[in-house]
This record gives C-alpha cells, sequence and structure tokens, in this order.
C-alpha cells in the first residue's frame, strides 16, 4: 500500500474520542484542562494560585531543508501549542533521535539551532534525550515537551469560544503547506510562476508559528480561544474549537486573508487550502469589541489577519461558505490533502 492510499498524520475523531479518551491514566483532580478534541496544551493545579501548561510534539526534518530550520521548526511548533493558550513559553526538553551516520557537524548544527531558537523566545532547556538510532533515515524529535508557569486564571482554551464572538484567522490557510511544498516541489512551480512568488511561499516556512500571533492577541484583552491549525487544515482547526466550546460558527472562506503564494501552491497540486495542514494559522476567538484592536497589533508585527466568520449559540450550526458560494459543514477531512503530495515528493 502506498502513502496516497493509506491514513497519513493524526488519528480521526471518532478513533481519539472512543479509545484514546478512556486510556488517560490515574485520575487526577488536579488536571485541569485533560486531553481532548482540539486542546492543544494540558492543565495542571500546582497549588499557590498557579497552574502548569503542558504541550508535546514530534518534529521530523524536511528533505531539501537545511538543518538548521529543522532545529527552528522544533522550538516553535512546542513553543506554539504553549502560546495559544494565551501563556509565555517558559521551560522545554527534547529528544533528539538520530541516524547511526549522522555527521558530528549535522549533529551540532541541530542542537545549535535548537540552542539559539530556545534563548530568542527566551525558553529554558531542562531535560531530553540524544542518542543514535538504526531505524531512523533522517533526524527526528521523538519529542519536544513545553512548559510554562501562570496564575490560574490567566490562561485560556480552545474549549473557551462564546456565542457573539468574533472569529478571526491569521496569515490565511495553508501556510505550512504551502511553504514545505514550494520547497519539495519548486521546479513545478517554476514552469507556471515567476521566481520572486515562489521564494516568497518558501518564505512561508519562516512563518510556521504562532508565538507571537497568540501573545500579542493575548495581550489585547477580550480573547476567549485560540487554536492553531496544523493538520485538517483551518476547517479542521474551525470545527475543533467549536467542538471543544459546545458552540456553533458561521464561516465565509472570501474573509480569509489570502496569500498569492499560498494559491499558487495549492492550484499547482490541486490542494484544498482551507483542508490542508497550516502550522502558522492561528484561529481567535474573541469579544467583538476587541476585534479590530487586536488585528491592528497583529499589523504591526507584519502579521496579517481577518475576521472571518461569528461563533453562534447552536452547535448544529457549524458551517463554512466556500469561495464558489456553496456552504459545507465545518469537519476534519478524513484525509489532509497535504499528506500524499508531500509523500510522493520524497518518495
Amino acid at each position: 500500500m502506498t502513502p496516497s492510499e493509506q491514513k497519513i498524520g493524526k488519528i480521526n475523531h471518532e478513533l481519539f474520542q472512543k479509545f484514546i479518551l478512556n486510556r488517560l491514566g490515574r485520575r487526577d483532580p488536579c488536571v485541569l484542562v485533560p486531553p481532548g478534541t482540539g486542546i492543544d496544551a494540558g492543565v495542571v493545579d500546582i497549588g499557590n494560585g498557579n497552574v502548569m501548561i503542558v504541550a508535546e510534539d514530534p518534529i521530523f526534518a524536511v528533505p531539501k531543508q537545511p538543518l538548521d530550520m529543522f532545529g527552528w521548526y522544533t522550538v516553535h511548533i512546542g513553543a506554539s501549542d504553549v502560546a495559544v493558550m494565551g501563556v509565555k513559553p517558559q521551560y522545554m526538553t527534547y529528544s533528539l533521535l538520530l541516524p547511526p551516520g549522522t555527521s558530528d557537524q549535522d549533529f551540532k548544527t541541530i542542537v545549535d539551532s535548537i540552542h539559539r531558537t530556545a534563548v530568542e523566545l527566551g525558553i529554558a532547556i531542562v531535560g531530553g534525550h540524544t542518542g543514535y538510532y538504526p531505524g531512523f533515515a533522517a533526524p527526528t524529535i521523538g519529542g519536544i515537551t513545553v512548559f510554562a508557569i501562570a496564575k490560574e486564571d490567566a490562561y485560556v482554551t480552545p474549549a473557551g469560544a462564546r456565542p457573539g464572538n468574533d472569529v478571526i484567522l491569521t496569515k490565511g490557510p495553508a501556510i505550512e503547506t504551502a511553504g514545505i511544498l514550494s520547497v519539495l516541489r519548486e521546479a513545478d512551480l517554476q514552469k507556471n510562476y515567476p521566481d520572486d512568488l515562489i521564494r516568497k511561499a518558501q518564505a512561508l516556512c519562516r512563518q510556521m508559528t504562532v508565538v507571537d500571533d497568540a501573545l500579542t492577541a493575548m495581550a489585547c484583552g477580550g480573547v476567549t480561544a485560540m487554536h492553531d491549525a496544523t493538520e485538517g487544515g483551518v476547517i479542521g482547526g474551525l470545527f475543533e474549537v467549536a467542538d471543544a466550546s459546545g458552540v456553533g460558527m458561521v464561516i465565509e472562506e472570501a474573509r480569509f486573508v489570502y496569500p498569492d503564494a499560498v494559491r499558487i501552491v495549492c492550484e499547482t497540486f490541486g490542494i484544498d487550502p482551507v483542508a490542508a495542514i497550516a502550522e502558522g494559522s492561528l484561529i481567535i476567538t474573541a469579544d467583538p469589541k476587541r476585534s479590530q484592536t487586536i488585528i491592528n497589533a497583529l499589523a504591526g508585527l507584519g502579521i496579517p489577519s481577518s475576521v472571518i466568520g461569528t461563533v453562534t449559540a447552536d452547535p448544529s450550526t457549524r458551517t463554512i461558505k466556500r469561495r464558489d458560494g456553496t456552504t459545507v459543514l465545518l469537519a476534519i477531512p478524513e484525509q489532509d490533502p497535504f499528506w500524499p503530495v508531500f509523500f510522493e515528493s520524497v518518495g
């Protein structure tokens, strides 16, 4: 069976609900936010009015990209899952698993990049594991775990969206999809598009983070929920926020920021941008009175964003009006359309 014929990526919503959620170890009343659909990080009560927020992710090296980018991704992707809780990431651990033939220079490049990026984000590395193991074809982060300590009333979760909130999206859809595929399939894009536009698409790789997006929005006030639209894209991320919050949503794709650099990649490979992996695209729900303040603050950092819809009280109404005028239900795609193209590109 080829990668294009099988499920690739995260397990589906039904399996997560029916299997994983019944196997979470010992019940502990200190766990305030346990795993759940769309929940980016857990929250644990540690006493004295404080909580610990913790998130974990695996990270894979992307072919044709320098290893210092792999280190940058490692920290930013892990840190993003804490930042979307409205809290600045503070501590991290990571496990770096290397093929036995990895050169000393490649090893040093990865570790130096992780160190530099952690310093830039103000994160202390407090533990982890590093080693050489057969079975790995490329350097892999088995897991990066990022932590932060916050006051018990100073964080948000993806379950906090409320009826009447605006829904804001930063950067547009398919940021990760466009960035990675424009590197892997540059020759295909060159057949139809100018080099300057292709370079803009490749530069999206440096936008695969929502740390600044989330912390800037939170500082503006009025934020009720945030979620990083990763696998399953924006349509999946919107469903996850609505499902976690027990609300409805009415969304219009025509209101998205939609960079030409994203458009050319998705058109070239027949990918629905709304359904494709979108690390770097942040979903925010907020008090409408604060939406413009949030959008202006993000713009001040060079982060485009727009109000794309509204949170409603009826959880049976979760829809997105597509650019072609059709209206479809918000849902997690059965298969993120990025993965088959990715594996075709590296196979």
